[in-house]
């Protein structure tokens, strides 16, 4: 399928996420009702945008947890034409380095298209509701580490302080989804 996905809109109810993680547990937001917010990060394993985003997200992963921010990442591309975005790439990715979420695979890429993704990275944030409430790039410059996740990191903030998102949407940048 391609790029006429689904498309989740501001305020809508996010679809059902249940995807089995790199060791085969399934991981669920239906359990997110009590988190304050929950972010879903469509990404991979061999886009340049994705691997350039990688470490900012996954240091706002780290500094939002103790603050019950749940965040999910999803590799949703074909791994038959992306090897490097097979289930075994993503297990050693995993082994190798210090992921403060569960990785998840999209293997039939059901949950992609009722989201929406369109790219690597894709990220959208729900409300305690799990609402929409930000959809877009993690930032303004994935080239720009000093940009630290900056749009993705002001809506978590306004969305804990109990605000309206200020910047509910982006335009996401990345590869474009590898569909079957």
């Amino acid at each position: 399928m391609s790029d006429a996905a689904a498309r989740l809109g501001l305020g809508d109810p996010a679809p059902a996420l249940e995807l089995p993680d790199t060791e085969g547990v399934t991981h669920s937001q239906a359990d997110d009702r009590a988190a304050p917010a929950s972010v879903v990060i469509f990404t991979c394993n061999h886009c340049p945008y994705a691997l350039a985003w990688h470490e900012r997200l996954m240091q706002v992963a780290r500094d939002y947890a103790d603050r019950g921010v749940r965040f999910y990442a999803i590799n949703p591309n074909d791994a038959a034409r992306y090897p490097a975005d097979s289930l075994k790439a993503m297990r050693a990715r995993v082994r190798e380095e210090p992921w403060p979420m569960p990785y998840l695979r999209d293997e039939a890429q059901t949950v992609t298209r009722r989201w929406g993704a369109r790219t690597t990275p894709d990220v959208f944030v729900l409300g305690p509701d799990t609402r929409l409430r930000y959809r877009g790039a993690p930032d303004a410059d994935y080239d720009d580490p000093g940009e630290d996740g900056a749009w993705l990191r002001e809506a978590l903030d306004d969305l804990l302080a109990g605000r309206e998102v200020r910047r509910p949407q982006t335009e996401p940048v990345g590869c474009s989804i590898k569909w079957k």
